[in-house]
């Protein structure tokens, strides 16, 4: 039996992932249970810019690119920073104001888990 860890949501980031089409939601999902029961599903990616431990589920559809960020290495709680649909049209580049809050509130989770 697997030691599944559970899987912990910032509001707001639990918000936005509720306004995803279903079928992303499922797949979103999906990938967050395989990081929960230890390994990496193919559509996540260690993030860049951030210190490690952080990493990006990316998924398009019809067009549209859906982005989720959990951090591995905070407490035991696989932790869901931000969910957000990229509409940038400027490349696959994550915006900084993205960027931006997902620092902040890596650097909250922080603060109050350690």
């Amino acid at each position: 039996m697997r030691d599944t860890r559970p899987i912990s949501w910032i509001k707001a980031a639990r918000r936005d992932f509720e306004e995803f089409p279903e079928d992303v939601q499922a797949d979103m999902l999906s990938a967050l249970t395989i990081a929960a029961e230890g390994s990496k599903s193919d559509n996540a990616k260690p993030f860049k810019g951030v210190d490690g431990g952080v990493f990006e589920i990316a998924l398009k559809q019809r067009g549209d690119a859906f982005r989720v960020l959990y951090v591995v290495k905070i407490g035991v709680d696989i932790w869901v920073l931000h969910a957000f649909q990229k509409k940038s049209k400027t490349g696959i580049k994550t915006p900084q104001m993205e960027i931006d809050l997902i620092h902040e509130r890596l650097k909250r989770l922080k603060e109050v888990l350690q």
